[in-house]
C-alpha cells in the first residue's frame, strides 16, 4: 500500500471540510487521521461529542479512495460498497455515505 503523500493529505483534510460545510450543518467539524496508507474520518457533533464516520485507503491516486465504515456494535471499519456500486470512490462520496447513516440525509 503507497504511503499518502504530504500535499494529498492536506488536499484530503480541506476538501472534507468544505464538503461537510455545505452538506453536513449536523457536523460542527471534520478531521482527518492517518496511519499508514490509510485516512481515518471522524465528525465533530456539536457538545464536543467525536464520532468516528469511515477510514480510506489510498491506492495512489487523490481522487480515488477505498471505503470501509466505521462498525460501532464491533468498534472496528469494514470495507462496504459505496451507494455508486464500487468499493471506492470519492472521498466526498465516502463522507455522505457514512454520515447519512449515522446522522440520516439533510434535507437540502
Amino acid at each position: 500500500m503507497p504511503a499518502i503523500p504530504e500535499s494529498t493529505r492536506i488536499s484530503l483534510a480541506q476538501r472534507l471540510r468544505s464538503h461537510a460545510r455545505a452538506r453536513w450543518p449536523r457536523l460542527d467539524d471534520v478531521t482527518v487521521r492517518y496511519r499508514a496508507g490509510f485516512a481515518y474520518i471522524d465528525g465533530h457533533l456539536p457538545g464536543g461529542e467525536v464520532i468516528p464516520l469511515c477510514r480510506l485507503r489510498y491506492g495512489g491516486s487523490a481522487r480515488t479512495w477505498g471505503f470501509a465504515l466505521y462498525l460501532a456494535s464491533s468498534d472496528r471499519y469494514e470495507d462496504q460498497i459505496l451507494p455508486t456500486g464500487f468499493f471506492a470512490g470519492t472521498p466526498e462520496d465516502a463522507l455522505d455515505c457514512a454520515a447519512g447513516l449515522y446522522l440520516s440525509y439533510p434535507d437540502i
